[in-house]
């Protein structure tokens, strides 16, 4: 059985190919390299709408009384912390598997954990089927990482992951629009139903057009490592030696230290930003649903043009923009936040700035730095080392921001007030201390060398 299994999920045996480039091989090559990227950008961008669906019921579950807000924030942090596990293992598995079908089963059981979760009182059971939607998650970014070193070279690699990173941002708005439309008329439960019901979708379009690799479509390999001091070629073909260098790295766990920090700024918003304009500033689910979209839709633009401006406007170099763009969120999320009052053309303009910020940094201090320093073939490795410092942010973020927002409720007149000035303050710190940490690897060169 599981003999099977591994052989199931093994990198595609590649098939007979004819000697150098011709144009026939190369215009099939561009049209699998289109067909590999789109799949890949919209379907991550499913896998958004099924792990951000609780974020949108979270307000309605706590008025009917099933979970507490410390409850929803454990179960917030479970996602994260199997997810932040799964990062780190699956970004090591992708890198010797079958993407397609590595991708394609994580995004079904997610699938299919959400419509469980519509039928689901328990928190016991809830926290439980959360957090193996989470592990199961986390086959997504990596399978579309390693994708993208697999079917693009040095040249082209930077804008296309710059361009998917918006996949993201995709997710995020349709699910703060989409999912949030259908609790507005139905009920939490229908949100869950509706998200499981987007990721069977996505699951099927992976399936059918997000390829393994050139080699198993007969064409030659498009991206080669390259020869280096560092990275002989017998180096270059033993993943294992590759990924040990990736771990001894200083450099990528610094830039994994700041993306942590960077992300409990991010689901700072994401998973309790709804919430926070409903409660303190009497927003109703649908407005705030769809203010906090702003940000996810501006996002988009922010990471498409993220790796467009750093190949063309800074040779390749992510960090300056990387400290412009962390001193914007640090700035986006204080007028979002510090201003008093009810301000609906404020609040959008906070989110349209937050956006740009958050899908630029996304791309580089959550994984694009980090590949580019590391070695060609251990990309997956590096994106997990990102991706497992990213999520523990992430959920204790989330569990802390649950304890401080319950333990900072009162009752006047029978209405239920909350008081945000510490979680205001723990999300910006994290928003600057991101930006810190970004500032340490500043003439990090690929091996770690400065």
């Amino acid at each position: 059985m599981l003999k099977s299994i591994i052989e199931f999920y093994k990198v595609s045996k590649p098939k007979p190919c004819g000697d150098g480039w011709t144009p026939e091989s190369e215009r099939r090559l561009k049209h699998l390299q289109w067909s590999t990227f789109l799949s890949a950008t919209l379907g991550y961008g499913m896998y958004y709408v099924c792990r951000l669906s609780l974020n949108v019921v979270k307000k309605p579950i706590v008025e009917e009384g099933i979970f507490s807000e410390t409850e929803l924030g454990i179960i917030g942090s479970v996602l994260f912390f199997t997810y932040a596990i799964g990062k780190f293992t699956n970004g090591f598995l992708a890198d010797r598997s079958n993407i397609r079908r590595f991708m394609s089963t994580g995004l079904l059981v997610t699938a299919l954990v959400n419509l469980c979760l519509g039928f689901t009182h328990s928190f016991i059971l809830f926290a439980v089927l959360w957090g193996i939607s989470g592990w199961f998650q986390s086959m997504g970014a990596a399978s579309c990482v390693v994708g993208l070193s697999r079917w693009f070279d040095d040249k082209k690699r930077g804008s296309f992951y710059g361009f998917w990173s918006a996949s993201h941002n995709i997710g995020e708005a349709l699910t703060f629009i989409i999912v949030a439309s259908i609790v507005s008329a139905f009920g939490w439960r229908y949100g869950f139903w509706g998200a499981g019901l987007v990721g069977l979708l996505g699951a099927l379009i992976v399936w059918n057009f997000f390829h393994d690799t050139p080699q198993s479509k007969g064409l030659p390999p498009v991206s080669q490592p390259k020869e280096k001091k560092e990275l002989t070629e017998a180096e270059a073909a033993d993943y294992n030696r590759a990924q040990k260098q990736v771990l001894l790295m200083p450099a990528i766990w610094i830039l994994a230290l700041a993306s942590a920090f960077m992300y409990i700024s991010r689901y700072a918003v994401n998973s309790w930003g709804v919430f926070y304009l409903e409660a303190q500033k009497g927003y109703d689910t649908l407005d705030a649903s769809f203010i906090i979209s702003i940000g996810s839709v501006c996002g988009i633009v922010g990471t498409v043009l993220s790796g467009f401006v750093s190949d063309r406007l800074f040779k390749g170099k992510r960090n300056a923009p990387a400290l412009i763009f962390g001193l914007l969120n640090t700035c986006a999320l204080c007028l979002f936040l510090l201003v008093p009052g009810v301000h609906y053309w404020l609040d959008v303009t906070a989110m349209i700035l937050f956006g740009l910020s958050i899908g630029v940094l996304l791309c580089f201090l959550g994984g694009l730095m980090a590949v580019d320093i590391a070695p060609r073939n251990a990309s997956g490795a590096a994106l997990g080392v990102v991706g497992i410092a990213s999520y523990v942010g992430a959920g204790i973020q989330d569990v802390m921001s649950g304890i401080l927002i319950e333990g900072n409720k009162a009752v006047a007149d029978g209405v239920e007030v909350y008081d945000f000035t510490a979680i205001n303050w723990f999300w910006i710190g994290a928003a600057l201390l991101s930006t810190l940490c970004a500032l340490l690897v500043w003439n990090v060169k690929p091996g770690g060398d400065k």
